[in-house]
């Protein structure tokens, strides 16, 4: 049995989504996989995120801290020059897999630490790879890997993927079946439905 996890690094629910996927993936019956695809909400972009899009994302957060409890550091839209590109945050989930297995989620939580908690901007080329030494990844072979042709394709393939399955919001889960994927959630659902829901498919 396979579940499949859609998410992008620099989605605000799939933030809030995460502690949840923790738990639950840590109550997985043994020989249940989970792999992870990105989503990929905003191509590669060096112009600065409009005002008003600053301020709809702003709002968004503020609107996820109040239903969720998951805190956010709004300081992010005065220190930093955001600009609507998550590819870089993508790739450098990727990257860390490919160097390292199990290295793609550490990549993935440290990108949203940083973004939503420490005001520090993912689409910058330095602050994924200062990440990816937080993660303990050499910062030369993370380069490399980065701007390699693989890591490429498999973002292309992980994009790809979505569009064919039908995956439009994140942060999305399902279980993979010989009729297609069963949703089990998409969009943010809770602790305690997320549960209920994989206990029903006799996930955990």
């Amino acid at each position: 049995m396979a579940l499949i996890y859609v998410m992008d690094p620099m989605c605000s629910w799939c933030y809030a989504f995460q502690p949840h996927l923790r738990d639950m993936v840590s109550r997985l019956r043994p020989g249940i996989r989970i792999y992870c695809y990105m989503g990929g909400l905003a191509p590669d972009s060096d112009k600065p995120m409009p005002k008003e899009l600053q301020q709809a994302i702003s709002q968004t957060w503020s609107d996820i801290e109040q239903r969720t409890g998951t805190q956010f550091n709004l300081e992010f839209w005065e220190k930093c020059q955001p600009r609507r590109s998550t590819y870089p945050a993508c790739r450098a989930v990727i990257s860390a897999e490919q160097i390292t297995t199990g290295s793609g989620m550490l990549m993935a939580e440290a990108i949203q630490r940083a973004y939503y908690r420490e005001a520090r901007n993912p689409s910058d080329m330095s602050v994924l790879t200062e990440l990816a030494e937080e993660i303990g990844l050499n910062r030369k072979r993370f380069n490399t890997q980065m701007h390699s042709d693989k890591t490429a394709k498999i973002l292309f393939e992980d994009l790809t993927f979505c569009q064919q399955a039908g995956i439009q919001g994140f942060p999305f889960l399902g279980l993979e079946t010989q009729k297609g994927l069963e949703v089990i959630s998409a969009g943010y659902c809770d602790l305690d439905e997320l549960l209920q829901r994989c206990a029903a498919l006799e996930l955990i």
